[in-house]
């Protein structure tokens, strides 16, 4: 607990508290103190004496070391003056920087030590070293370096690091944040600081992508703005350039990818400046990690970037970045070291590339492979289509056609040599032209490129000497190569061997290189089988040859397999495809079901942030309207106490104690009829006093007359004798200027003439260069009009024949236009030819069949009424005969005659049930037109 807690109504209160506590030199209290005032909810309002309390409690800070005590302060004070004055929170923050810088190196130079031994500042120190520390027998001076100097700086690394984070995604506050990263850099740089800078890097990394997560925090940065931007991007910048400066190239490799992906997220280039500095920083990370090929092509972008947008760039310049570009391209690899990888490698080796080649601004498609758009070839290609190549310096030129173009297998070696002696020389060039223009210059060294451009000269004369020899002695072949010795050769040969480049062999036994062919006899044993089957089959036809001919039963079943064989590769084919669709399928339902799940997650949670933030908001509302009332509490408290203790000093009121509870109204109103007491009081005091003073005024006024008016006769005559005085003086100087001015004109007089002549001499003169100035007025004006006039022709020809293209094209656009309306007509009076034939050719077959249909009614109207005929003359038929069994009186049945016993009954035609007449027929009988029970049919 404090000892002096925050109990002051005023900061200047404790200000002032925290100073008196200093001089007495308790600097822990005097801190605590302005920690609680700062901390405060009472002092959420931002005011001058706030900044005087915060740069006070800053040097507190910094003199004791408490970084904690810093860090709270200044997140408290960036809560009250972010929306009110946040220059004051730079000023303090500038200032918390200085004192820390200025400690640090003030600890430094005392000590007179440059360096530091202390590997990582964050980390704590061990019991063991500090037992070690105080047993061992050390020096003095790392003594010192150990208590005074490591704290220190401690100290200031701390410093940077709770400044980034109070002022990160801040827009208000972003120019502060990139300085003070600039510090913080410059800070590694000078003390070698690896870990701490890679931890910065980090921490910047980090600040970034809660910069791009949280899109909805307020004053948050916007990217898309150009001071942002370029803000953040020299914060990078500024990153890669130490990086490299302290070779951790790992780190700088990763700044580049920072820069790279700034670039892509507001997809917008960076200052030409800016770009040549990341081409030349990518130069010297894809060197030192060998990657020779993407090391060329970025010295390619660097030196067409610089040719550019340099307006400076001179011929040395190109000379020597051409060259550099050149030497790069050569010293990139002739053969693939991928060659007979495995296919997890190639794919590594893929997704390497194009990430390389996304850093250098090339837009490659991921499913192409890329060796084939980015390589040695494609790379030379360009150098030879742009003639960069004629731009080098002349050995660079020469060296180029020797290993490219020419052919030399007897003293290529010789003759690249002194070649690569010279291009330490422009090396030393450079570096001087770098040193007088200050740095402004990139860093180029040609001689670096010297052992790759050895290897490549070596790869090139195995090469050239295996086109024109079988074999050679070693010691002749060492003699024709003087950069290395046979040991470092045979290195080289069995590597280029390894991927497939050259086909050589050394045999020791007879101290011999043999060149081979592309097929060596490792790859004819490797191949044997195949050839004995081929060899096999050959001499198989030619005795089948002379035997009779297979017959095709016989040849059948080899048919039989080769469609087989072609049915099942579909097959695996089909299945091939349907195992990949499914595979995208379940991909496809895996990524519907992990963003449904994602947004489900958001859901909630946006539901359970919103539940928080109301739950917070109201909880802050309750502890604020406690905070009022306990304050407004609190107040009438103190002021009546004030009352009570004043009306106790005026005797009015007697003393009363802290336990005592007291009334404010009561207070107030005796202490408002104690005012009006005093004033009555006052006015009876002010009134005698008046009516005393109106008597000694007129009093004084009374016996000063007689005096007034003699000091004002004696002013008189002193104001009439002065100005006598001055109109004596003021005659006698006009009088003596006016002689010097007589004797001045007649000396000048003398020289009235050549006056004159001068005069005249520069008037004419004048003139002469008048009329000069008018006549080249005049011309340069006719020149100009004849101009404005030959383009005001050209321009009225151009509309012309712009106003008759438009004519044209109208015309044709008419024309066009009629031929398609024409056409369309056409095709619409051949749509309605074509329709009405149709409607004509289906109303003659509606009428075919109409007639048809009639003529099978007709048909079959005649064939009834036929059938009804036969039908009623066979009735009529049977009736005549036998009778009619109805007509009889009786109910006697006739008589069968003799004849007909034999014969079977009748049986009528007429129907289907055999109805007509019968003697075994008890149906009734067919109703016919003559029947008399019913009208007839």
């Amino acid at each position: 607990m404090s000892r002096y807690p925050s109990t002051f109504q005023k900061p200047e209160n404790a200000l002032k508290r925290a100073e008196e506590l200093i001089q007495v030199n308790q600097k822990s209290s005097a801190l605590q103190a302005l920690h609680d005032v700062i901390t405060s909810k009472r002092h959420r309002t931002w005011a001058k004496t706030l900044e005087k309390i915060m740069f006070k409690f800053i040097e507190l800070c910094v003199e004791m070391k408490k970084g904690r005590f810093a860090k709270e302060g200044l997140i408290q004070y960036r809560i009250v003056c972010q929306q009110v004055n946040v220059s004051s929170l730079e000023e303090v923050i500038k200032h918390f920087l200085k004192l820390a810088s200025d400690k640090a190196e003030a600890a430094q130079a005392a000590s007179d030590t440059s360096a530091l031994d202390v590997e990582d500042l964050e980390a704590d120190v061990a019991p063991e070293d500090l037992m070690l520390s105080y047993v061992s027998s050390e020096k003095g001076q790392e003594r010192s370096t150990r208590e005074t100097v490591t704290p220190c700086f401690k100290f200031l690394w701390e410093t940077y690091r709770t400044v980034l984070e109070i002022l990160r995604n801040n827009s208000k506050l972003e120019a502060l944040y990139a300085m003070t990263a600039h510090k913080a850099f410059q800070f590694c740089l000078q003390y070698k600081r690896t870990t701490e800078f890679r931890r910065l890097c980090e921490i910047l990394r980090n600040h970034l992508a809660n910069l791009n997560k949280y899109r909805d925090q307020r004053d948050r940065p916007d990217l898309t703005q150009p001071e942002s931007l370029q803000l953040y991007l020299e914060t990078r910048f500024e990153q890669l350039k130490v990086a490299t400066d302290l070779e951790l190239w790992q780190e700088a490799f990763r700044s580049v990818e920072d820069i790279h992906g700034l670039m892509s997220l507001v997809k917008k280039s960076p200052k030409p400046q800016m770009m040549a500095v990341y081409y030349a920083k990518l130069t010297k990370i894809f060197w030192m990690s060998e990657n020779n090929l993407y090391h060329a092509y970025a010295w390619y972008k660097l030196y067409n970037l610089s040719k550019s947008y340099k307006k400076d760039f001179t011929s040395s310049d190109l000379k020597m970045m051409a060259s550099s570009v050149v030497l790069s391209t050569l010293a990139v690899s002739p053969y693939d070291r991928k060659h007979g990888a495995a296919h997890f490698e190639l794919e590594l080796e893929k997704d390497r590339n194009l990430r390389m080649a996304t850093l250098l601004g090339f837009s490659l498609d991921p499913k192409r492979d890329t060796r084939e758009v980015l390589s040695r070839a494609a790379l030379l290609s360009e150098l030879n289509s742009k003639n960069m190549v004629a731009l080098a310096y002349p050995e660079v030129k020469e060296l180029f056609h020797l290993l490219e173009t020419e052919f030399h297998p007897l003293d290529l070696c010789q003759r690249v040599k002194p070649l690569l002696e010279k291009l330490s020389s422009y090396d030393e060039e450079a570096a001087a032209a770098s040193a007088a223009a200050k740095g402004d210059k990139h860093d180029v060294c040609l001689a670096q490129y010297v052992p790759a451009l050895e290897h490549l000269s070596i790869l090139r004369l195995l090469q050239q000497v295996s086109q024109v020899y079988q074999s050679m002695k070693m010691p002749h072949l060492q003699s024709m190569i003087p950069f290395l010795t046979f040991d470092e050769v045979e290195k080289q040969i069995v590597d280029a061997v390894k991927y497939n480049y050259i086909q050589v062999r050394i045999d020791y036994q007879k101290q011999s290189v043999l060149f081979g062919s592309q097929f060596l006899e490792s790859d004819k044993i490797k191949n044997h089988l195949t050839t004995l089957t081929k060899r096999l089959n050959k001499a198989v036809s030619m005795v089948a040859a002379e035997s009779a001919p297979v017959a095709p039963k016989e040849r059948a079943p080899v048919s039989q397999i080769l469609e087989a064989i072609e049915d099942e590769h579909k097959l695996v084919l089909a299945r091939k495809v349907i195992i990949e669709r499914r595979k995208e399928e379940q991909e496809r339902l895996l990524l519907e079901q992990e963003r449904e799940e994602e947004e489900r997650k958001r859901a909630t949670q946006k539901l359970n942030e919103e539940a928080e933030k109301k739950r917070q908001t109201e909880e802050a509302r309750k502890r604020e309207e406690d905070r009022i009332r306990q304050d407004i509490e609190a107040k009438e408290i103190e002021e009546a106490k004030v009352l009570a203790e004043q009306l106790s000093k005026k005797g009015r009121r007697k003393k009363v104690g802290d336990d005592v509870k007291l009334d404010k109204r009561q207070l107030m109103e005796d202490a408002i009829s104690e005012q009006i007491k005093e004033r009555q009081e006052m006015e009876r005091k002010i009134q005698r006093l008046s009516r005393n003073m109106d008597h000694l005024e007129r009093a004084r006024r009374e016996n000063e007359v007689q005096l007034l008016e003699k000091l004002y006769l004696d002013q008189l005559v002193i104001a009439k004798q002065y100005f006598e005085e001055q109109q004596e003086l003021q005659k006698k100087n006009h009088a003596e200027a006016w002689k010097g001015d007589i004797e001045v004109k007649s000396r000048l007089t003398k020289m009235t003439d050549d006056k004159s002549i001068f005069k005249a001499q520069i008037m004419e003169r004048r003139a002469e260069e008048f009329e000069r100035l008018q006549i080249e007025k005049h011309e340069m004006y006719q020149e100009k009009l004849a101009l404005e006039r030959q383009n005001r022709d050209m321009r009225r020809k151009k509309a012309y024949l712009k106003k008759m293209q438009d004519m044209e094209e109208a015309k044709n656009r008419a024309i066009k236009e009629a031929q398609l309306e024409a056409e369309r007509e056409e095709r619409e009076r051949q749509e309605e030819e074509e329709r009405r034939e149709a409607e004509e050719e289906q109303r003659r077959v509606e009428e075919r069949v109409r007639e048809r249909e009639q003529e099978l009614e007709s048909k079959r109207q005649r064939e009834r009424e036929e059938m009804l005929s036969r039908g009623g003359d066979r009735d009529r038929e049977e009736g005549g005969g036998g009778g009619d069994k109805w007509s009889r009186a009786g109910n006697d049945r006739p008589e069968r005659r003799r004849d007909d016993r034999d014969r079977p009954p009748p049986r009528g035609d007429g129907d289907r049930w055999g109805r007509g007449g019968g003697d075994n027929d008890d149906r009734p009988p067919r109703r016919d037109d003559r029947d008399d029970r019913g009208p007839p049919r």
